[in-house]
């Protein structure tokens, strides 16, 4: 799948969708967007950048970047990769998370 540009850093670094990760100049950051409202360290986070609306990893989105993300990153997932070690990755993964939902940390 195509890479998708999110946005560019003002230092001239690419924002990216990558197989999933939002990249920052092609280094993985974050596999998922956290709403500023549930950040915490929301406060500061604002008073840096007052548009932002949510975080990829330490990078700072605002609305329309974070849809832009966000899309690409469901449009990888709706990708199914039926190789046993991907299908050994996703069962590990619901396995955790349903761990976390009963409380184990």
């Amino acid at each position: 799948m195509a890479n998708t540009l999110v946005k560019t850093t003002q230092d001239g670094r690419s924002v990216e969708v990558i197989d999933g990760w939002v990249c920052l100049a092609g280094l993985k950051e974050a596999d998922t967007l956290v709403p500023l409202i549930e950040h915490p360290n929301r406060q500061a986070i604002l008073a840096a950048v007052p548009g932002a609306t949510h975080m990829a990893g330490r990078l700072p989105l605002t609305h329309e970047e974070a849809a832009i993300a966000q899309g690409a990153m469901t449009a990888e997932q709706r990708t199914i990769d039926t190789s046993p070690m991907a299908i050994a990755q996703r069962l590990r993964r619901a396995i955790w998370a349903k761990a976390v939902a009963e409380g184990v940390e």
